[in-house]
């Protein structure tokens, strides 16, 4: 962990947490010297967003180009006075989907910026899972941080994720009727078609071009695996095609284990993906619960030698709403290393799950839970495949 791995002309580090993945990313935007831009879905007014924030400011005091962009729900307790002392030091914010509908499920209104990324001189990148917020929740009695994962990059690949995040700065600007930012020199505006083939990608999910980028990226690793998979996410709820492919991995004689929340953040989620738990285990898949604080990785690890970094949950709201991002790395030596973490946090944090410990409450908690949000994403009108 923390090594830098050199992958087709890109150094990749793997950072575990906030204590490994804050540090850096202040220390690279006190670097920086011409721009920073700076995407998340959550910025908390705590010691770790004043940290952050501070280091904005010191480089707008320095005359830099700084773009923070923060979503309208996520990030929607963040004071008002926070965000204008950022502006008032010369920090670029603008709000993605600032206005929310109370009590709406309107689709538009759930499409959510969900990406943690971030972006010195087109040339240091991190792409990721971590918010901007403390590590360890200061209302909760937990001694261990979330459990998260991050990538710092140097290399061309850093280009390519501030033409993606300048090009979705612009048409937040654009739809927030704000005149037409001026191009500053940069020539990253449109990102070029990648090579399925290459050993490092930045795969996203939107709702225009880019809809089943990141689960197509998963589905193909799934169908090709030979001998394990490892997943961890924080909000597993995947659609059929995901399901299918997972179990019928089992099915074939690969080892397929994946970590899940232990932890009861969102009642209804957790109870929902309960409901997944019979078929799956029933089918060879092994499920083990973190214990010691919430889980909020979003990672997996095929055979030793693909990987993925990112954002990206497996639930109804990812596949189908959220803006995501995340990194799928081909190299033993990067997926080796995240492999051995996540193996190390299941052997030592993790409860494997036995299908005889849920009682009959528990059961219909999670059909119920499950069943309200199936019913939700067909109203939204969303295929059945998922």
């Amino acid at each position: 962990m923390n090594r830098p791995h050199r992958i087709d002309g890109n150094e990749l580090m793997l950072l575990k947490n906030g204590a490994a993945f804050f540090p850096r990313l202040c220390a690279d935007i006190d670097a920086a010297q011409q721009s920073i831009y700076l995407e998340t879905y959550i910025f908390a007014a705590d010691q770790t967003g004043n940290m952050v924030a501070q280091a904005l400011q010191r480089a707008a005091a320095r005359g830099l180009i700084v773009r923070l962009l923060l979503d309208g729900f996520g990030s929607a307790e963040l004071p008002v006075s926070f965000v204008e002392e950022m502006r008032e030091a010369g920090v670029q914010v603008q709000w993605f989907r600032r206005e929310i509908a109370r009590f709406s499920i309107r689709r538009h209104r759930l499409r959510r910026m969900h990406r943690k990324m971030a972006v010195m001189d087109g040339k240091i990148a991190f792409v990721g899972g971590i918010n901007i917020i403390n590590d360890i929740p200061a209302e909760l009695d937990f001694d261990a941080p979330r459990l998260d994962y991050s990538v710092r990059m140097q290399g061309d690949l850093a280009g390519e994720v501030q033409a993606v995040m300048q090009r979705l700065w612009e048409m937040v600007s654009w739809a927030s009727f704000r005149r037409r930012i001026k191009n500053e020199g940069w020539r990253l505006h449109w990102r070029k078609p990648q090579d399925a083939r290459a050993k490092v990608r930045l795969v996203l999910r939107d709702n225009v071009r880019h809809r089943r980028d990141i689960e197509r990226a998963y589905l193909r690793a799934l169908a090709g695996a030979q001998r394990e998979i490892v997943i961890a996410n924080a909000y597993f709820l995947p659609g059929r095609l995901f399901r299918r492919a997972l179990m019928q991995a089992a099915r074939r004689g690969v080892r397929v284990v994946l970590l899940l929340q232990g932890k009861v953040e969102y009642h209804l989620q957790h109870y929902a993906t309960l409901a997944l738990y019979e078929r799956l285990i029933a089918a060879g898949v092994e499920i083990h619960e973190y214990q010691p604080s919430f889980l909020h990785a979003k990672v997996a690890v095929v055979d030793g030698a693909w990987a993925t970094v990112g954002s990206f949950n497996i639930d109804p709201f990812s596949l189908l709403l959220a803006r995501e991002a995340n990194l799928v790395v081909r190299d033993s030596a990067f997926a080796g290393a995240l492999r051995s973490d996540l193996w190390n946090a299941i052997e030592r944090d993790g409860r494997r799950v036995e299908l005889a410990e849920r009682g009959v409450f528990t059961r219909l908690l999670a059909r119920m839970s499950y069943g309200l949000i199936r019913f939700t994403i067909g109203v939204l009108g969303y295929s059945r495949r998922h």
